[in-house]
């Protein structure tokens, strides 16, 4: 089954997505067209390398991602065709898929660069067929001219001692929760028989839960989330605002001694 998946900045209120699948099925009326998000927030290479990254994976092997976020970023940023971890990605060349994953692609392609279509709707004109092909069995070799590699944004790293484990908030979701970039790998490890205080703002916390309602409506919620990245909320409230912590706040779990 070949199947191509929309990640955008596009919005849902004007005819753009609708444009781009149009596009996709006029080349091959039998791919399947899935809906990551087009709410990405424009422009918004971290919102966007972060849902991609949650989600890809899940797909099946050789699924085809078209990445429509930011893709008039700079004038000499190329539109790629990438074979990374057995799924092909098409999108420009600003970074955002060294936030996606640290491996080695297996592939990379330049797109339009032989006779090139001057477009201000690239998602359309160049992504979307690009896309298609490959879904319909078309070599990736064949799209394009091959590159080296492509453009990597680097993104925040979590420092992890016996004492402390300190990390940020990488997303805050729909629901005002602030998902942070400490994984349950590491906190599994360093808390073995050990005591912990969690620290963020100016609050202390000394459990982390399963659900998310086991604390009282308007009370603060730790958990390891599906994901398997610490989140940081509010029961029924919104996280972000109640805190005062956003994108990039400081988050640490020290350990006792």
């Amino acid at each position: 089954m070949a199947i191509v998946t929309l990640l955008t900045d596009s919005g849902e209120s004007d005819f753009y997505v609708a444009a781009i699948k149009a596009r996709i099925l006029s080349i091959n009326p039998g791919i399947t067209l899935v809906d990551i998000s087009h709410q990405i927030v424009p422009c918004d290479i971290a919102h966007g390398a972060y849902v991609l990254k949650s989600v890809f994976r899940d797909f099946p092997k050789n699924t085809v991602h078209l990445v429509g976020i930011d893709a008039h970023a700079r004038r000499d940023d190329a539109y790629l065709a990438v074979l990374l971890e057995d799924h092909y990605f098409v999108c420009a060349d600003h970074g955002l898929l060294g936030l996606i994953s640290e491996k080695s692609p297996h592939q990379v392609v330049a797109l339009n660069k032989v006779n090139p279509i001057q477009s201000t709707f690239a998602e359309r004109d160049i992504f979307a067929p690009a896309a298609a092909r490959l879904a319909s069995g078309v070599a990736i070799s064949s799209l394009g001219q091959h590159v080296p590699n492509f453009r990597k944004m680097t993104d925040r790293h979590v420092k992890a001692t016996k004492k402390i484990i300190s990390g940020h908030v990488i997303r805050v979701d729909h629901f005002g929760n602030l998902i942070t970039n400490i994984p349950k790998s590491a906190f599994d490890v360093l808390s073995k028989d050990r005591g912990y205080t969690i620290q963020f703002g100016g609050e202390k916390f000394r459990r982390i839960h399963s659900r998310y309602d086991q604390t009282e409506q308007g009370d603060c919620f730790i958990v390891f989330n599906s994901l398997n990245l610490l989140e940081i909320g509010i029961y029924k409230g919104h996280a972000s605002e109640l805190l005062g912590l956003f994108y990039d706040s400081p988050v640490a779990i020290l350990f006792d001694e």
